[in-house]
């Protein structure tokens, strides 16, 4: 600022908005000159110079679930859910509550106000009903 202070002009315009000129300016200089310091690595270079090691593409990549994989999932509990509605009220309790809530047999019997082997056995045939109508409605779909 001091060596460019012969430049300043009143009559040109305010102090303030010299001295943004003027800063802006020595910005686009020092970017223009350091642009080969910013250049980037190769993306199929390692991390540890090894031949074998992760790339930096390799860190880059997402690893996340395709649209199709979303997708899919998506259709999957749409189909489960539509198939649990057909399921008897007593035995969808049953497995929503083993399955979907994760509780143990002994709660669940508790809850539902009936002996653990009562439990089980509407359960399994839950568990049966809802396998014979998922093969149903992916039979429809395909």
């Amino acid at each position: 600022m001091y060596r460019n202070l012969s430049s300043f002009d009143p009559t040109k315009g305010g102090f303030t908005t010299w001295l943004t000129t003027l800063t802006r300016n020595l910005l686009v200089d020092n970017y223009r000159r350091s642009r080969m310091d910013r250049a980037s690595d190769s993306l199929d270079e390692t991390y540890d110079g090894e031949d074998d090691g992760a790339t930096r593409a390799d860190k880059l990549a997402d690893g996340g679930k395709s649209q199709e994989q979303i997708v899919s999932g998506q259709q999957l509990r749409t189909q489960i859910q539509a198939a649990l509605k057909q399921v008897s009220p007593e035995l969808r309790e049953a497995v929503i509550l083993r399955d979907l809530e994760d509780m143990d047999y002994k709660d669940i019997a508790e809850v539902l106000g009936v002996p653990q082997g009562t439990v089980k056995s509407r359960i399994s045939r839950g568990r049966a009903e809802l396998a014979r109508l998922l093969k149903r409605i992916e039979g429809q779909v395909m």
